[in-house]
């Protein structure tokens, strides 16, 4: 499994940004897809996740109704949209797969790299 997170980048508070996660490697039916993000010396924190076969979702309550999670089948892309950003929400994003598990797992199979997104006050 290859997941290969993009679209991080420099933007004011306020704005919107939506990442995208591109997955391969196999069939992701069955897969819980997650978000995740670690800011400077704080712990890696949980955002959403959501199954890939039905789409149900589930969220951190820090970040319920400001961002969205969301998956397109045919290509294969996970989606995070992040509206009214915060410089709080600073921090280096990672998409995850894990096999099996539940929308309020912590415990991931795979992990992207990440990608950075900085947020101007």
């Amino acid at each position: 499994v290859q997941l290969q997170a993009y679209g991080g980048g420099l933007v004011q508070a306020g704005d919107s940004l939506r990442l995208s996660c591109a997955a391969s490697g196999r069939t992701f039916s069955g897969y819980i897809m997650g978000w995740f993000r670690q800011a400077p010396g704080k712990e890696r924190e949980f955002l959403a996740s959501i199954s890939w076969r039905d789409g149900r979702t589930y969220y951190a309550d820090s970040v319920k109704g400001r961002f969205s999670i969301s998956r397109d089948n045919a290509k294969n892309t996970l989606y995070l949209q992040m509206n009214s950003l915060e410089p709080e929400d600073t921090a280096v994003y990672y998409c995850a797969a894990d096999w099996g598990g539940f929308l309020s797992t912590r415990d991931y199979d795979y992990w992207g790299q990440g990608t950075l997104v900085t947020v101007s006050s």
